[in-house]
């Protein structure tokens, strides 16, 4: 969320960040919202005052034919404060349902473009693998191997459903534990967390998943979601909170299993890993001071953290800026991370990195002192450490061999036990 202060300062760049992020939304109509909305509660509080001026005035009354009177002229005044006060909440409500749907502004960096094919790429790392036979899928390789059962997993679970078994699910917890270690022995400064998944509204929210994103979420039968990211709680964690700068920046990796229903996506992936129901993810998130080349430098610490594992796997990636149309909607900037998939002779993605400046330290209240003890909103970033079991779909293409093997990589050996699966 954005104040209405810099909005009103600013409505030609926010219509720019409209334009740019390609996004359905009247800043006119929000301005004109605010003026009603001031207007209607300078009425309330002028009726309320005038209402609380004559309710004094009883009391001190000479006689009790003034007392009467004075109880006589308060009835139309209370109602007429009644129905200030019900104006002014009506026009508010709308004006915070307006004020839910304004974008954040892109920075100057990011690239025009109506949708990912509009992303930029800045950086390529490792080479293609080449294959002396036709690569296989992930999904014919997993299962002769006995890794996955995505016909039982459909049959259980549903559309998109899978299990890993086997090799397939030691794979999964080897990446855990890679993860873990690889952040214990070289990011000292991230606290490690363990989140929960099931999050009120307030939560998401606060985090910019709501109110846009409320189709690809899951919700319980007591109105709680299931969230796609451990992003979501660790940020809450420290909603309504004044923190000291003196810690800043304040990082962590944060685990959690994560649901998406994958709206918009039915005819996509339909088959294998990439696109799943329900996964499980390590989140970087980090907050910091309200600092525009803080956040800058942050962002590129968390690309380079995410490149580290991926290079450490042995994965062939390219790092893309995302253009405006395919930032969300309270994203200044984002690099997305594509590892390769040799069956689809493409890249597909694996990361996302984002900042976000105050637009969700401002919706979840999360505030410090700086330096002359004046309270102010501090700056939020995020990138996947690793999203499992994604990632299962390029090792297993990107390691096999013409007898249907999986050599593993060098790094996770040490927790698989094996360097090589095979039958």
């Amino acid at each position: 969320m954005l104040d209405i202060k810099f909005i009103k300062e600013n409505p030609d760049l926010i219509k720019d960040a409209v334009r740019k992020k390609h996004l359905s939304f009247d800043v006119d109509a929000l301005l004109a919202l605010e003026d009603k909305r001031k207007e209607a509660l300078t009425l309330f509080e002028q009726a309320r005052a005038e209402q609380n001026k004559l309710s004094d005035e009883i009391p001190k009354a000479s006689d009790a034919a003034t007392r009467a009177k004075l109880i006589e002229d308060l009835k139309p005044l209370k109602e007429r404060v009644q129905s200030a006060e019900e104006k002014a909440k009506a026009i508010t409500q709308e004006w915070q349902q307006l004020m839910l749907q304004v974008p954040n502004v892109p920075d100057v960096s990011v690239p025009e473009g109506e949708d990912d094919k509009g992303n930029v790429e800045v950086k390529v790392w490792g080479e293609k693998p080449v294959f002396a036979f036709t690569p296989k899928d992930h999904i014919a390789l997993m299962e002769d191997l006995g890794m996955a059962d995505f016909e039982k997993g459909a049959e259980v679970a549903g559309f998109r459903g899978y299990f890993l078994k086997g090799d397939g699910a030691l794979l999964e917890f080897a990446l855990h534990q890679f993860v873990i270690n690889h952040f214990l022995h070289h990011k000292k400064d991230y606290e490690f967390m363990i989140v929960p998944s099931l999050v009120r509204r307030e939560t998401l929210l606060g985090t910019g998943y709501l109110p846009q994103g409320e189709d690809d979420l899951y919700k319980t039968q007591d109105s709680e979601y299931l969230s796609g990211t451990a992003e979501v709680a660790t940020m809450s964690f420290f909603s309504d909170k004044v923190l000291d700068q003196a810690t800043f920046p304040l990082k962590k990796l944060a685990f959690s299993p994560a649901f998406r229903r994958e709206a918009g996506s039915h005819s996509k992936d339909t088959k294998g890993l990439f696109r799943v129901h329900e996964f499980r993810k390590f989140e970087q998130v980090i907050i910091c001071e309200a600092n525009h080349e803080t956040s800058v430098k942050l962002h590129e610490e968390l690309l380079a953290n995410a490149e580290e594992l991926l290079q450490a796997i042995g994965l062939h990636y390219h790092v893309v800026v995302n253009c405006g149309g395919d930032l969300g909607l309270g994203q200044v900037k984002k690099y997305d991370i594509e590892a390769w998939v040799p069956s689809q002779d493409t890249f597909r993605e694996t990361h996302s990195c984002s900042y976000f400046h105050d637009f969700q330290t401002r919706r979840l209240n999360i505030r410090y002192k700086d330096a002359e003890g004046k309270l102010r909103y501090a700056h939020s970033l995020n990138n996947t450490a690793l999203a499992m079991p994604r990632i299962l779909q390029h090792i297993v293409e990107n390691f096999q061999q013409a007898d249907g093997s999986i050599v593993v990589p060098e790094v996770l050996r040490p927790y698989m036990g094996k360097d090589v699966i095979r039958k």
